[in-house]
């Protein structure tokens, strides 16, 4: 029940990156050139005083915009055949990233809450048989799953679109937050060790967590609304 927010028609990029998988992500496109051509014009455009504003992603943002390359031409075609109209392109990623913050972050974060106040052995709906104790793990760890690879069919979506990547509020969130879902992830080791602290820290630090998530929501909305 919990995974049926797997929101249908706007996976085209969810679809394509599952279908065709990592193993050929580095292989030569007939239509990458082009972008490549695209990226060329933009680079030289930017030297030639069209102000940018300076990213923390400078380092690596050549290398992602390759890898984002070679999965763009999919959906331009994908577009052009009318198989994903311009309302997916554009929306599509934030209804289902916001699908998943809205079912499997806030119901993991309630389900912890609930461990530490002592109900963790409990069983209702939501833990599909499961004891809460046994079910948060699980359900957070499927929410980072879908981030994560939410987050690349993202930044696909937005240079099908010809906007730039890695440029954005929106893009400084998402490190962020999955940068605290990492360490959320790694707390829960801690707890023979750590004791009381460790416990307590992965409790407060995931509520955070959760408010940082609306913080990216809302940058995404923003950056949406603005193009």
């Amino acid at each position: 029940m919990i995974f049926t927010f797997t929101v249908g028609k706007r996976i085209l990029a969810l679809a394509v990156l599952l279908g065709i998988g990592f193993s050929g992500a580095f292989a030569p496109h007939p239509l990458v050139a082009g972008h490549r051509q695209h990226n060329a014009v933009l680079v030289e455009k930017q030297r030639n005083g069209t102000p940018l504003r300076m990213s923390i992603f400078e380092g690596v943002n050549e290398p992602v915009q390759n890898y984002v390359n070679i999965w763009t031409p999919l959906f331009e075609q994908a577009k052009q055949a009318g198989i994903a109209p311009e309302v997916l392109l554009h929306w599509g990623h934030g209804g289902a990233m916001a699908s998943v913050l809205l079912s499997m972050g806030l119901i993991g974060a309630w389900m912890g809450w609930q461990i530490r106040l002592g109900n963790g052995n409990e069983v209702n709906a939501l833990t599909l048989g499961e004891t809460m104790r046994e079910a948060h793990p699980k359900i957070i760890g499927g929410a980072l799953f879908f981030f994560l690879l939410g987050g690349q069919g993202g930044l696909v979506l937005l240079a099908s679109q010809g906007q730039p990547i890695l440029e954005s509020p929106h893009a400084v969130s998402a490190v962020v937050v999955l940068s605290l879902m990492g360490i959320q992830a790694i707390l829960p080791q801690l707890f023979e060790t750590g004791g009381q602290l460790a416990r307590n820290a992965h409790a407060y630090l995931g509520t955070a967590t959760i408010a940082a998530l609306f913080v990216h929501l809302a940058t995404g909305v923003n950056l949406g609304l603005s193009f």
